[in-house]
């Protein structure tokens, strides 16, 4: 599972001109590609990570101070760039292996009591974000 974590000012997601989750105020973007043999330890993994990773002001965590985090699936994540001039996306895991383990993310996070907003699966959405600082940290787990 690759994840890209953004620390954020405000982020939204709109399919279809309209807004399907966003960040009620400061908080984290997610977004979670799952590759073929990604599973239970590797959600759990990424899990911990979005919410104890300490890149909030003050080093502090979401867990910490209850940040918001607005999910979105990003199977790009594992494009395959090293030939010729279009991706491959052979090692991202397919949308009903991937969808399952994005949701079961979204709701390991809720479980550790954040508030999570969600993109659509499988859907052309529309990820608007203000990064803060910026900071943005790749998680492989």
């Amino acid at each position: 599972m690759r994840t890209v974590l953004q620390r954020a000012r405000s982020a939204s997601v709109t399919v279809g001109g309209r807004v399907v989750g966003e960040l009620p105020g400061p908080g984290l973007v997610a977004l979670v590609g799952v590759t073929h043999d990604d599973g239970a330890e590797q959600v759990a993994l990424t899990a911990r990570k979005i919410a104890d990773l300490r890149i909030l002001d003050g080093e502090r965590s979401a867990s910490d101070v209850g940040a918001p985090v607005l999910v979105v699936s990003q199977f790009t994540l594992y494009a395959d760039t090293r030939k010729g001039r279009r991706p491959s996306w052979n090692a991202a895991a397919p949308g009903p292996v991937a969808e399952p383990l994005v949701a079961a993310v979204v709701e390991a996070l809720r479980g550790r009591g954040l508030e999570v907003a969600t993109g659509v699966f499988g859907a052309h959405m529309e990820v608007a974000l203000v990064n803060d600082g910026p900071v943005t940290i790749v998680l492989d787990s």
